[in-house]
């Protein structure tokens, strides 16, 4: 049965195909499964140039040089350290565009960060953009599929503004 981003992976690589764009993921909470959902769709390897799966800070560190400074004052789960995972994946891998996720998928979480709080960012040739979204406590397997919808969804609205 096809998932609920099958279309939306689809529209997101068209979008890139036509604007000659390539894209790199960084994911952390999502384990894979954005660019799991982009390379679903036939034909993906044009525009896909690969993905970083960062669940350790180590790992943002070493693979995406995420600044332990950052991870320090922030947290792994911040907007900052999103933005250093995007740009980190744009220059490792030689993309053009490069979405991160990094957050609280659940269960669990605390009072300053809690269960479904999920921070992106998106590199571009616009630059760099992050957004935190609070999807709640659904599960941890609901707060990462609206966490892979919401991260294609930001490669495609960014793409189409560009």
């Amino acid at each position: 049965m096809p998932r609920a981003d099958d279309s939306l992976a689809a529209a997101t690589l068209a979008a890139c195909r036509a604007a000659k764009l390539h894209v790199a993921t960084a994911e952390s909470c999502t384990g894979g499964l954005v660019a799991g959902a982009l390379t679903d769709v036939a034909g993906s390897s044009d525009v896909v140039l690969g993905g970083v799966v960062s669940y350790s800070n180590d790992a943002k560190m070493r693979l995406l040089g995420v600044q332990e400074a950052t991870l320090a004052a922030h947290g792994a789960v911040s907007e900052e350290v999103a933005a250093q995972m995007a740009l980190g994946a744009a220059q490792a891998l030689g993309a053009e565009v490069a979405v991160s996720t990094t957050g609280i998928a659940g269960p669990g979480g605390s009072e300053h960060k809690p269960e479904g709080r999920v921070c992106f960012g998106i590199a571009s040739p616009a630059g760099v953009r992050t957004e935190t979204v609070e999807f709640g406590p659904r599960g941890r397997a609901e707060v990462r599929q609206a966490s892979v919808e919401h991260a294609l969804t930001l490669i495609l609205t960014t793409v189409e503004t560009l």
